[in-house]
């Protein structure tokens, strides 16, 4: 039987078998645990898998079919690397938030290298614009008109005052989509929001630190009316990416990847190298200093991986 992956809790599944669209508690079997692999979870939210049924309509997952595309975060879990969130997707919905939690931009350049890497759409949801002042409306429009150059698309949306959300569901319409961002950023308003009557988990900002508290505990994909689904995931502190090499960090980086072809060697890493087209790039404003940031960390990452 054939069916996908709609419900992870770590130890436990639910699976939808594909051609009744029947829903079966499911478990792994123990061999997959011993696959070595430098990720924690053998399964994700996504995955199309081969199961058979035993005793008390109990599933058992036998074989899990290659992955198109996967984002994952990084493990809390030390003796592992990494934790993947979601599988199988289509479009993957980065929700900002200028406050109430205040997002960072490394966060934010983190989540599209991610999406570069394993070839995954991002879209760029920047929420909560009810909430805030005519100048921050203004820093938002900033940020939407840099990140347009570089050539990925947003939308600015409220879930309270349903500001452009005829828009995002005709994007979201028959797609695997996944929403990302702190907790608190508003995933789960926003899926109730998209979807009335889900009455998903919702919390209030902490007013201490003004941090999102946990609702979302386990990644599940919910169903729209309107045509197609998506995994809403825990908030997540930190993407990354496994097997990377540092030279191809840039790669992940329209901006820097593009600039390169004018670099005085084409082997440039773009760090102190002469006649580097990518600083002089840094220098007069054409590539953003927080994006460069993050691209230098990212390649610092993947070259202490490779010394483990």
């Amino acid at each position: 039987m054939k069916g996908k992956v709609i419900k992870s809790t770590g130890s436990w599944y639910q699976v939808l078998e594909l051609e009744t669209g029947k829903i079966f508690e499911a478990r792994i079997r123990g061999k997959f645990k011993l696959i070595k692999t430098r990720l924690t979870n053998p399964l994700a939210v996504g995955d199309f898998v081969e199961f058979q049924l035993e005793q008390d309509d109990v599933a058992w997952i036998t074989k899990i079919e290659p992955r198109r595309n996967y984002l994952i975060r990084k493990s809390v879990n030390l003796s592992k690397e990494a934790h993947i969130i979601a599988s199988n997707i289509d479009l993957a919905c980065f929700i900002f938030t200028l406050k109430h939690p205040e997002t960072s931009l490394g966060f934010l350049d983190r989540f599209l290298a991610c999406c570069e890497a394993y070839n995954i759409t991002p879209l760029l949801l920047f929420n909560k614009i009810d909430v805030l002042s005519e100048e921050e409306i203004e820093i938002v429009k900033d940020m939407e008109f840099l990140y347009n150059e570089i050539g990925y698309d947003s939308l600015e949306i409220s879930s309270y005052s349903k500001l452009n959300l005829d828009q995002l569901q005709d994007i979201l319409v028959d797609k695997t989509s996944v929403f990302f961002g702190h907790s608190g950023c508003g995933k789960s308003t926003l899926v109730n929001a998209l979807q009335p009557g889900l009455n998903l988990k919702t919390s209030e900002i902490s007013d201490t630190h003004l941090k999102g508290k946990h609702t979302t505990t386990f990644a599940q994909m919910h169903f729209w009316d309107f045509g197609g689904n998506v995994i809403d995931t825990p908030g997540v502190r930190e993407f990354a990416m496994i097997d990377i090499e540092k030279e191809e960090v840039q790669h992940y980086f329209p901006e820097i990847f593009k600039k390169r072809e004018e670099c005085k060697y084409h082997n440039c890493l773009h760090v102190n190298e002469p006649k580097c087209a990518v600083l002089d790039a840094l220098e007069t404003g054409e590539i953003q200093h927080s994006r460069y940031s993050t691209y230098i960390k990212l390649m610092e990452e993947a070259d202490e991986a490779s010394l483990k």
